[in-house]
């Protein structure tokens, strides 16, 4: 029975991870070698070398000539393409776009960054960003021949008027939520390999869940930022519900009366635990703050005020958060954003939260933690989506 053309591209795909890793691991080797570690027959190892040759993924290094016993004819030695980015990670921000290339072993090999005005529009976006990974492969000599996957972040969720592409209309794209129009279909069609696209913030909790020695197969994130956004990780996988909206927690009523937000109701949990709620409700008690740098300074200082309001915040965030961890018993609950790194309150009071209304005994209740990536690992986190994917990565984490 002939195989199904996906069925046949996975396991391919999964035999070229295999590979990738044999020589990442152990440096130069043969071909016979190389099907002695990973387990395939000389026929298959020939057709998966001869496609990475083609692509750039490998090069030949030299022979084994001076080690071969005998007289035989030397077998070829191969090894990864130190030029050969592999994966890429795409951040889209509202004020700039962020790069990640990296190689096989998944290490870092270039990254970058352009801006432009919050105003322009999403065609000059991804002309920017195709033009910066130009010239960061210009610049350092990469190519991308053999590239696997790229994963990009947006910000979201979209009106219809920013010309919301939904369903994917490019073969080989994996969208996950609603994207700006022509983003998925750029990439996907300059380098012609699987485009992975979600929101940044979603994108974050599965690097938070997936990334490090103590992973976890279900997480809750939240980011407290110039809004309040998140992800849910359940089993190993990003949720994204029908409408590609689950863990936007941002927009749950938690004040029926309180201020009015901007997706017109009021009292939502954006405008109680954001950053501009946050500033807001310091100013209602008398504390004029302007921005984080003030916030800053008066966390440093102690200030009573400021320690109030957080740990309200906090609080309300964590009732919010408490009835997710009811519904889907998560390992993790991690708390990201700019405001969480200067106040660390947030976090303990989080925890509390959960802790005497939800989870009693405490033992029964997730980790609550700061997020170990910051703003600015956008792109990774993108890269951290694209390296979940691979056949490889999945067997791993099924057996762990």
């Amino acid at each position: 029975m002939q195989m199904p053309i996906g069925v046949h591209a996975l396991v391919r795909r999964t035999h070229e991870d295999r590979v990738l890793r044999a020589l990442q691991e152990n440096g130069a080797m043969s071909r016979g070698e190389i099907a002695r570690v990973v387990g395939l027959s000389r026929t298959t190892l020939s057709e998966i070398t001869s496609s990475l040759l083609q692509r750039g993924a490998i090069v030949v290094v030299d022979t084994d000539a001076a080690t071969r016993p005998g007289s035989g004819r030397p077998a070829e030695r191969l090894a990864l393409d130190p030029s050969s980015a592999q994966f890429m990670g795409v951040d889209f921000g509202h004020r700039r776009v962020r790069v990640v290339v990296a190689d096989a072993s998944h290490k870092v090999m270039a990254s970058g960054s352009v801006r432009y005005e919050d105003s322009t529009p999403w065609t000059a976006r991804t002309r920017a960003a195709l033009g910066l990974v130009e010239s960061l492969g210009a610049d350092t000599g990469l190519h991308y021949g053999a590239l696997q996957g790229i994963g990009v972040g947006v910000p979201g969720p979209y009106p219809a008027s920013e010309g919301a592409a939904w369903p994917p209309v490019a073969a080989g794209v994996t969208v996950l939520r609603p994207t700006p129009a022509g983003v998925d279909v750029a990439f996907a069609e300059r380098f012609d390999v699987p485009v992975t696209v979600d929101s940044h913030t979603r994108l974050a909790a599965l690097a938070e869940a997936v990334n490090g020695p103590d992973s976890v197969a279900d997480l809750v994130y939240v980011r407290l930022s110039d809004g309040v956004g998140g992800g849910i990780v359940v089993g190993g996988q990003l949720v994204t519900g029908s409408a590609g909206l689950a863990g936007d927690l941002g927009h749950v009523i938690v004040e029926p009366a309180g201020r009015p937000c901007r997706c017109g109701k009021r009292g939502c949990l954006e405008t109680v635990a954001s950053v501009p709620g946050v500033l807001a409700a310091c100013w209602e008690f008398g504390l004029p703050l302007e921005d984080l740098d003030d916030l800053a300074a008066a966390v440093s200082r102690g200030h009573p005020v400021v320690n109030r309001v957080l740990r309200e915040s906090a609080a309300t965030l964590g009732r919010v958060l408490g009835v997710t961890v009811v519904a889907l018993n998560p390992a993790k609950v991690v708390i990201g954003g700019e405001i969480t790194r200067l106040a660390p309150v947030l976090v303990d009071q989080v925890a509390a939260t959960l802790a005497a209304e939800v989870c009693p005994p405490a033992s029964a209740g997730p980790v609550v933690e700061a997020a170990r990536h910051s703003e600015d690992d956008g792109a990774a986190s993108a890269l951290a989506a694209v390296f979940h994917k691979s056949p490889l990565l999945f067997e791993v984490s099924r057996n762990h």
